[in-house]
């Protein structure tokens, strides 16, 4: 699959459903069949053919063809084309009317597969449904993740775990419902480890392991820097993600005087220069990042004046927003440092239990009760930390990185479909007589 078609969401189809007025039935049940329409229908929960009796009452008709309007993925219109076509019956693209955004079907999640979405996909779900016009970052707020969760959770034996956990997942046939989580489990498993290998931990410090970086208790500055600079690189990449949706959305003007498009990845350009100029001592990136960062307020308050309406008041709003703005990307970047915060917490938990264990060890019975304190204590830290790690990283994602990625919510593709032979198969199992699709005044005769 080509990654455009992976980043963004299956393309749509305004179309019009036309048949003979006497076919309207046969159409509307091929249609149910096909789960590829969603109608413009009002929602009325009933039987399959009560749905279909709905639908074919709210037809246009003109003459003898009735027809109605919906969206359809690109990809699932000529299979329903083919699908109507013996009943005289078709499916016809429109022009897609201005100002109505289409619904959004995501590559992977086809109406016919009622999967339980990976953990990924509920990444961005839980958020926000995602616009049609954007790009959807499920696959990479997955990696990005994966990454923050690892560098709290470092620690190679514990990281083991989660990857033997998510591996449990994927072959045990008990715990098939739970399938399609293994791969997430797993990846936040491998970064544990790889973090827990550059920390030298493995079930704490217990020495099994070389330090091959540098060890969180000894050098915390370090780790504050490391966890400063990935934020940086996490923050840059939400502003290209969040600059091309807004391209997407409103074309290139709307882009530049945006705070989460070209205005705003200015100001965070101007404040990486502003940094390198300072660690360097070189003036000229300093009034580099003075020019672009004066630049990037501008664009900044000229689009936030047009958006509060223009006039005194207008004016005053935007200035206010500006500053919140400036004040927020600040925030937001400083937020990062919670990767080494709680990277540093597990490590001193990991601390307290070897400690405890080694102070317990002798060779007698008190080896075994150095083994009881070693065991609880890592179940203890797994549990807590493994929790902690997981809504921290969970929240940096969504106050941080999906604020500047999405502007609007989107509304989710919901295809038409009932079943049309649900009345049917209750009748004939009942006794009832079968009903005539073509004659929705008979089907409620006993």
């Amino acid at each position: 699959m080509p990654w455009r078609e992976a980043l963004s969401p299956v393309r749509m189809e305004r179309i019009a459903l036309v048949a003979p007025l006497a076919a309207r039935h046969e159409m509307l049940s091929e249609v149910a069949r096909s789960s590829a329409v969603e109608l413009d229908l009002p929602y009325e929960p009933g039987t399959g053919l009560e749905e279909i009796d709905r639908a074919a009452d709210a037809a246009v008709v003109h003459g003898p063809v009735a027809g109605l309007v919906g969206w359809s993925p690109s990809q699932q219109l000529p299979g329903l084309q083919a699908a109507l076509e013996p009943h005289g019956a078709s499916a016809v693209a429109l022009r897609r009317p201005r100002g109505v955004q289409p619904p959004t079907l995501l590559t992977g999640d086809e109406p016919r597969r009622k999967q339980v979405p990976v953990l990924s996909r509920l990444l961005v779900d839980t958020y926000t449904t995602v616009p049609y016009a954007d790009l959807d970052p499920a696959r990479i707020a997955g990696v990005a993740y994966v990454v923050m969760f690892g560098m709290m959770f470092g620690d190679a034996g514990q990281g083991a775990l989660l990857v033997i956990a998510g591996l449990l997942l994927r072959f045990l046939p008990r715990l098939q419902r739970f399938r399609r989580t293994w791969l997430f489990i797993t990846g936040a498993g491998l970064a544990a480890v790889f973090f827990g290998v550059l920390y030298g931990e493995f079930f704490g410090p217990t020495g099994v392991l070389p330090v091959l970086w540098l060890e969180p208790l000894e050098e915390p500055i370090p780790l504050l820097v490391a966890a400063l600079v990935l934020g940086a690189v996490l923050l840059a990449g939400s502003y290209v993600l969040g600059t091309i949706n807004r391209v997407r959305e409103g074309g290139w003007a709307y882009a530049l005087y945006a705070r989460s498009g070209l205005a705003g990845a200015l100001l965070f350009t101007a404040v990486g220069l502003l940094a390198w100029g300072l660690l360097a001592a070189q003036p000229v990136i300093l009034v580099i990042a003075g020019v672009a960062a004066l630049l990037a307020l501008v664009l900044m308050f000229i689009g936030l004046f047009a958006e509060s309406g223009g006039g005194a008041t207008g004016g005053l709003q935007a200035s206010v927003e500006l500053v919140d703005s400036v004040v927020q990307l600040g925030s937001n970047l400083v937020s990062f440092t919670r990767l080494a915060a709680f990277g540093l917490t597990h490590a001193a938990l990991m601390m307290v239990v070897w400690q405890a264990t080694t102070a317990l060890w002798a060779p007698d019975w008190r080896a075994v009760a150095a083994v009881v304190v070693f065991i609880i204590g890592n179940a203890l830290t797994f549990a807590l930390e493994s929790l902690v790690a997981g809504i921290q990283a969970l929240r940096l994602e969504y106050y941080e990185l999906f604020s500047r990625v999405f502007q609007e919510e989107g509304r989710r593709f919901r295809p038409w479909n009932p079943d049309p032979d649900t009345d049917q198969d209750t009748a004939q199992t009942t006794g009832g007589a079968e009903l005539s699709p073509a004659a929705p005044a008979e089907r409620h005769l006993p």
